[in-house]
């Protein structure tokens, strides 16, 4: 199971940092992802990183503004997201994949994902 967390209203400019805690033995054998939901829109990939961290993927507008990592020894993963924009409010998933790489973009390659938690910017 995924839980994420640490969503939350921030000023257009301001930083967030978003966790999504695993349970389970397998958390170090996923790809690891984050998509965001808006009002209205379906849902979209923001980043992916491998197994061991050493490869990150990143949808074109959130590059140089949002980091994705993760520490196989505390099961989990992060979103660090600054310079937010008011473009970036959304509802905001992690989930886990059994790969390839060359899916991640792709929400139908997750098989596991967590609730979900609101992140709202303020212009």
């Amino acid at each position: 199971q995924l839980q994420a967390s640490g969503g939350g209203l921030v000023q257009a400019g301001g930083s967030l940092r978003l966790s999504c805690a695993a349970s389970g033995r397998t958390f170090s054998t996923n790809f690891m992802g984050w998509f965001r939901q808006a009002p209205g829109k379906e849902r979209a990939f923001v980043a992916a990183i491998n197994r061991s961290g050493g490869s990150r993927y990143y949808e074109d507008s959130v590059k140089g503004r949002i980091t994705i990592s993760r520490d196989n020894a505390k099961n989990a993963v992060y979103l660090q997201m600054n310079n937010v924009k008011p473009e970036d409010t959304a509802v905001y998933y992690c989930a886990a994949s059994p790969g390839p790489e060359s899916r991640l973009p792709q929400a139908g390659a997750y098989g596991v994902w967590g609730q979900g938690t609101l992140v709202t910017v303020s212009s």
